[in-house]
């Protein structure tokens, strides 16, 4: 669960993010927009049809611009899916956020960030396709990975919390933050591209199962 504010309004137009790129560049207001429109197709794309026989020109003749546009945004394709699962972080962490934020009980904190979690990959299940597809691959997969250690840091420093208020018993944080993320990940998948909605009571069933099991 997101405890920590990563968001950022800039072009990362460098590259993988090394030591070695250049500044972000400083977007207008148009400049986003483009941006988005190229990154919200291209999702749409890459799961539909996906992501190798997917071409730039696929993209660009989607949303009716010329190359440049897309290379002045993003040095590659690949660049371009990384920003993806990048962004697509960032918004699942803004969403648990959102409703973890009127609550100063960890272990509340921890129950909705845990729906919050559901939630937002049932209503994405084109970036959760991308994602079953990052896994299969480098260095999609390495960025996947420092995704998914963010998200159980930020799950451990509310297990610890709530450890430390004698909500739950004292243990291994990081294994059992782990362990909730091994749930919602594989439920998220499963509501995401499966035929059946998520409704309230697995919601409920998803979090009792996390809970019970951290509290014994």
């Amino acid at each position: 669960m997101s405890t920590t504010d990563g968001d950022s309004e800039t072009s990362k137009g460098g590259g993988k993010n090394d030591a070695s790129a250049p500044p972000p560049r400083q977007l207008t207001a148009r400049g986003r927009d483009r941006r988005k429109k190229l990154l919200d197709f291209a999702t749409q794309r890459f799961s539909e049809n996906g992501f190798h026989p997917t071409s730039v020109s696929d993209i660009v003749d989607g949303i009716g611009v010329g190359k440049g546009v897309f290379y002045w945004y993003f040095p590659s394709k690949d660049d371009l899916l990384l920003e993806i699962l990048r962004e697509s972080l960032l918004d699942l962490r803004r969403s648990q956020r959102a409703q973890m934020k009127v609550y100063d009980d960890p272990l509340r904190q921890l129950e909705e960030g845990i729906r919050a979690s559901l939630q937002w990959s049932a209503s994405h299940p084109d970036v959760l396709r991308l994602v079953m597809f990052a896994w299969t691959e480098e260095p999609f997969a390495k960025s996947l990975r420092r995704g998914r250690r963010i998200m159980i840091q930020d799950t451990a420093k509310l297990v610890s919390a709530a450890m430390e208020d004698g909500l739950i018993k004292p243990g291994d944080a990081t294994m059992l933050s782990t362990a909730i993320r091994g749930v919602t990940d594989e439920l998220g998948r499963q509501y995401a591209v499966g035929d059946n909605p998520l409704s309230a009571e697995v919601l409920d069933n998803a979090v009792r199962f996390c809970l019970y099991g951290v509290t014994g």
